[in-house]
């Protein structure tokens, strides 16, 4: 076993135990501080793979941002975890079939040698000046700049219709005016009454 393979495994087992743990572990920060180790296991396992943009955009954007944000959220939120188990019964058929078919998926690429994929060539060792990060630009902007803007465009359409559906009046929302706070005077809230002093005997 060369040294390269050797990495690429430790990477993966501790990628597969972690995905495990995030799928097993009952506190939800628990399960989010693995999936944060299960993403940097990927970025590295992207960069053993010279794709150190992808793994660099990982660790940026889905560790960076969504994993602390989704960490915040679940440490500030007082989740009742017996609420979200009750319909585990009724999702486990769903679930246990796509189990089972990224089972077989994996089974099919991990088992090359039995699917043909064993005779399949090396990629060629690349060029000292390549940049992974100039031609994956080069691809998106000019082959498919097209499937890139719909992709845009879907994700915009997505963005506007979370905040419409995020403001849309409800009627035990309570909400604040700032224009009638800052209009509000003194006499409109405040009575000053004024009251004989008594003499205590």
């Amino acid at each position: 076993m060369t040294f390269n393979e050797f990495v690429f495994y430790f990477f993966s087992t501790i990628l597969i135990l972690a995905a495990l743990g995030v799928i097993t572990a009952r506190n939800p920060v628990h399960a989010a501080l693995l999936l944060v180790l299960a993403f940097f296991t990927s970025a590295a396992i992207w960069v053993q793979l010279q794709a150190e943009f992808l793994a660099v955009a990982l660790v940026l954007v889905y560790v960076g941002a969504v994993m602390v944000l989704f960490l915040f959220v679940v440490m500030m939120l007082d989740i009742n975890m017996a609420r979200l188990r009750e319909g585990f019964w009724n999702y486990l058929p769903l679930g246990a079939l796509v189990a089972l078919l990224l089972v077989a998926e994996m089974v099919l690429v991990l088992g090359g040698q039995y699917a043909g994929f064993a005779g399949a060539p090396a990629p060629p060792p690349l060029p000292a000046g390549y940049s992974n990060t100039k031609e994956l630009g080069r691809l998106v902007y000019t082959e498919y700049v097209y499937p890139f803007e719909i992709a845009a465009v879907i994700l915009l359409v997505a963005i506007v219709a979370a905040i419409a559906l995020t403001l849309r009046r409800r009627k035990q929302t309570k909400h604040q005016d700032p224009a009638r706070q800052t209009s509000v005077r003194r006499e409109d809230r405040v009575r000053i009454v004024s009251m004989p002093s008594e003499k205590r005997d």
